[in-house]
């Protein structure tokens, strides 16, 4: 394909304007107070958003070069979706303003290095601004209030604040679609750990770009997975079962081993996911032994003397469901022994009370939190497919907003915050 090419003036031109363009369709989505967007789908019924970041994500446009401004400014939407869950449509005028002025200095002679140096200096002032003047959050009814505003809903505002009041500002919470018309919660044991998918090719929703596996059986493995062969006798039993969901959670699988995973699950044979294990040494192992205890899993350790190609069925352990994203994995309802579950988080607390170092009982509490913290799940009911969708969104909105303002504080709203850090 022959490249096009346009410098200077007319290269700036053509991506502010598609930048512009992208902007005017998020910008109506700024603050409580912003207007829905409707968007158009190839399949299904029509997506409603409130969601800056949504909107974003859904616009090509047809000229080239405009695209590449329009997806340049998506970039700062997606990436503060990804950091703090909410506040895209702010990202997104506050990019636009920054390449509108800056494009502006650059006309009239101004350095473009220079520029940016200058910009990045202000950036970090204005920050160290906005810490100083957060304001902590720090009971039920302010979450519920800060729950509020961010999905434009009181409902939602209270039912966030009961559920992270519950599990903890970094308590595991899944948000699923109900069969009823109102939203409801319910917690249940499991744990979720900072460790995604290995391939994006375990991907089971693309949609939410997430490897869901309903009552998967549960392998664990305290080594590296690198041939195939040590998978082949397991995936032999498996392959006579009704249900091949599985999760596999290792040291690592790569190589050979990766590859076959892969095109099982591609192929339909098996429905599984693979996970790297969380921690590291010793920390590592001792995470694998807490989810060993949650499944009702053996851990396949071979400085024990078992080996992972004498793995059987009875090796393995069971949930109720697995979430898995790219950088996450929940498991819900494991089907561990509820008396090993007890003794377990009983034999953590005694092993915190004698520790003297600071970092190792933080890394004790971190691992009874998850363990003994267990899930919260809400149901989102409506009475449309597009109003289950739309209303999804705002209780997303609401969690991530809310766990962003009890670990940083909030700031007026409205551009009041960022004005009072001019002077």
């Amino acid at each position: 394909m022959v490249k096009q090419l346009i410098f200077q003036d007319e290269a700036r031109r053509r991506l502010k304007a598609g930048l512009d363009k992208m902007a005017q369709a998020v910008v109506i989505t700024l603050g409580p107070k912003g207007r829905n967007v409707t968007l158009d789908r190839k399949w299904g019924s029509p997506l409603i958003t409130h969601d800056g970041v949504t909107v974003a994500k859904e616009i090509e446009l047809a000229d080239p070069y405009e695209n590449m401004g329009a997806q340049l400014l998506k970039e700062a939407a997606t990436k503060t979706s990804d950091s703090a869950g909410d506040g895209t449509t702010t990202a997104t005028i506050l990019a636009q303003a920054l390449v509108s002025e800056g494009l502006k200095n650059v006309a009239a002679g101004a350095d473009p290095m220079l520029l940016k140096r200058g910009m990045e200096k202000a950036v970090r002032a204005v920050s160290a601004i906005l810490k100083q003047s957060a304001i902590p959050i720090t009971t039920r009814a302010e979450m519920a209030n800060v729950a509020s505003i961010s999905a434009q809903n009181p409902e939602i505002g209270a039912l966030v604040a009961e559920v992270l009041d519950r599990v903890g500002k970094d308590g595991a919470v899944t948000i699923e679609e109900g069969q009823g018309l109102a939203i409801e919660t319910d917690y249940v044991e499991g744990m979720q750990f900072d460790r995604g998918y290995l391939s994006p090719y375990f991907i089971t929703q693309a949609e939410e770009m997430e490897a869901v596996l309903e009552e998967p059986y549960v392998l664990l493995h305290d080594s590296r997975i690198r041939t195939a062969g040590d998978l082949v006798p397991l995936l032999q039993q498996l392959v006579s079962l009704s249900n091949r969901n599985l999760l596999v959670i290792a040291e690592d699988i790569e190589g050979e081993a990766l590859a076959t995973l892969v095109l099982n699950k591609l192929q339909g044979t098996f429905n599984l996911v693979a996970v790297k294990a969380p921690g590291f040494g010793d920390g590592r192992k001792a995470v694998l032994q807490d989810i060993a205890v949650l499944t009702g899993s053996t851990v396949i350790n071979e400085e024990t003397g078992r080996r992972l190609e004498a793995t059987t069925l009875a090796d393995l352990g069971c949930c109720d469901k697995v979430i898995v994203t790219k950088n996450e994995t929940t498991i819900i309802g494991g089907h561990g022994n509820e008396a090993a579950i007890k003794a377990r988080i009983g034999q953590l607390k005694t092993e915190i009370n004698h520790e003297t170092s600071d970092y190792n009982q933080q890394k004790l509490q971190e691992r009874l939190a998850r363990l003994a913290g267990g899930v919260a799940i809400i149901r989102v009911g409506a009475a449309t497919g597009a109003e289950l969708k739309e209303k999804k969104r705002r209780v997303e909105n609401g969690l991530s907003a809310t766990r962003a303002a009890v670990e940083e504080g909030v700031v007026p709203g409205g551009g009041v915050a960022l004005l009072n850090a001019i002077s």
